[in-house]
């Protein structure tokens, strides 16, 4: 499920101050020279499910993991965990779980535009 309004989309900042915003809120990061993903684990104790909500984004200058670098926000989106095989993105989830991610969205945003350079 892919969260098409949200207002971090766009959003263009300094990776160091994201990354140390993020991990504060919570989440872990997967990291290549050119992405990376934050990911929120949600683990559901009604019905006993992991979900991870991702926010992905892209360097626009510079490289990850230099503090120097750049980074451009863009859509974030939910999957639900499936031993073994994997994250399915392509499910109904449960309101309780999308309200989650969408009141984790708005305060990023609050943080986030604190933080924006472009």
């Amino acid at each position: 499920m892919n969260f098409e309004q949200n207002k971090l989309e766009g959003s263009i900042v300094n990776f160091a101050d994201l990354d140390e915003m993020m991990k504060e809120e919570g989440f872990d990061a997967q990291w290549d020279y050119e992405r990376i993903t934050y990911d929120y684990k949600i683990v559901d104790q009604v019905k006993n499910e992991i979900y991870y909500f991702r926010i992905p984004a892209l360097v626009h200058t510079g490289e990850i993991p230099n503090d120097s670098a750049q980074v451009k926000m863009y859509t974030p989106y939910l999957g639900k965990h499936y031993y073994p095989h994997g994250v399915e993105y392509d499910e109904v989830f449960p309101e309780r779980i999308v309200e989650k991610c969408s009141k984790k969205l708005d305060v990023l945003f609050d943080k986030i535009k604190e933080i924006t350079v472009v």
